[in-house]
């Protein structure tokens, strides 16, 4: 498992107490003009999740960088009200879900409680309330020794979440669980990146360009739906600045090591992204860009 989803990662828990089915005709009932597609099957959605960098991953770089908690990076929870479109909606249920997980890593609880109950107010206009078990969610979030286990059992469960909208007819909404989180979290990354000039944020930005391309090939998908056929293409202006960075991929053959005793495999082979402080101000320019469009 791998970060940028801080959002859809942290923001849901599936609540195997509770007893509760999933009424799918409330669900139904609930859709708004977001349009019906062929869509795209479940796995795929899955397999490019799973290459989304890990929300420990990124709070690792983040605090080495030393960069500080800034409440002005993330979305306010007043704009909650504004969200009235399953469009909308799903997008800053990603969006929030990512704020609330930078919260958690700077341990900044009162803020976290407030984007927990912005992430709950979404996800029951969604109607995938019954994923959500807020007091879980609020007990383990405003703990950080807790984020392994958090991490790990949200991943999981956002395939849950995934599975039901699939049954629905609606993956368009797991599309854009997943873009929120992912551009809210790179909005957060490259305003850090610009300032700081760290390094390790510069590569990692440069590495979501294989992100970008598959979630592009997400999008294309659902070209027939106006609003997706937006953001296509202002991911499409996103890429073309992606176009001029280059990622280097070197084989080395593996070698096998003993390490306290146990003999590892190590992977020898490298890996080197090409990208300028150009490239990172091109792409936090255009991000701020789209992601402004997502939280208005």
């Amino acid at each position: 498992m791998k970060i940028f989803i801080i959002g859809i990662l942290t923001a849901f828990f599936v609540s195997c107490s509770s007893g509760k089915k999933p009424d799918d005709q409330e669900f139904l009932n609930s859709i708004d003009s977001t349009q019906q597609t062929a869509g795209v099957d479940e796995d795929v959605i899955n397999s490019i999740l799973d290459q989304i960098p890990s929300p420990l991953e990124i709070s690792v770089l983040l605090k080495n960088s030393g960069s500080k908690f800034d409440i002005a990076l993330l979305n306010n929870t007043e704009n909650v009200s504004k969200y009235n479109s399953n469009f909308k909606e799903a997008l800053n249920l990603g969006v929030y879900g990512t704020d609330l997980g930078y919260s958690n890593i700077f341990e900044q609880n009162q803020e976290g409680i407030k984007f927990i109950s912005a992430i709950k107010t979404l996800a029951d206009e969604l109607n995938i309330g019954q994923f959500f078990d807020v007091q879980t969610i609020g007990r383990l979030a405003t703990n950080s020794k807790n984020l392994d286990s958090l991490v790990l059992i949200t991943t999981l469960n956002f395939n849950h979440i995934n599975h039901y909208l699939q049954s629905q007819g609606r993956d368009n909404l797991s599309v854009l669980l997943l873009t929120g989180g992912w551009i809210e979290a790179m909005q957060i990354t490259s305003q850090v990146a610009a300032k700081r000039k760290s390094k390790e944020l510069f590569e990692k930005i440069g590495e979501q360009k294989i992100v970008l391309e598959q979630i592009l090939l997400l999008f294309s998908f659902y070209e027939d739906d106006p609003n997706m056929a937006g953001l296509l293409k202002d991911f499409e202006e996103l890429k073309s600045v992606y176009d001029k960075i280059t990622i280097n991929y070197t084989y080395k053959e593996s070698s096998m090591e003993i390490v306290d005793g146990v003999a590892v495999i190590k992977d020898n082979s490298t890996t080197t992204i090409d990208i300028t402080d150009q490239n990172v101000e091109e792409i936090r320019t255009i991000v701020n860009a789209i992601r402004s469009k997502i939280i208005s």
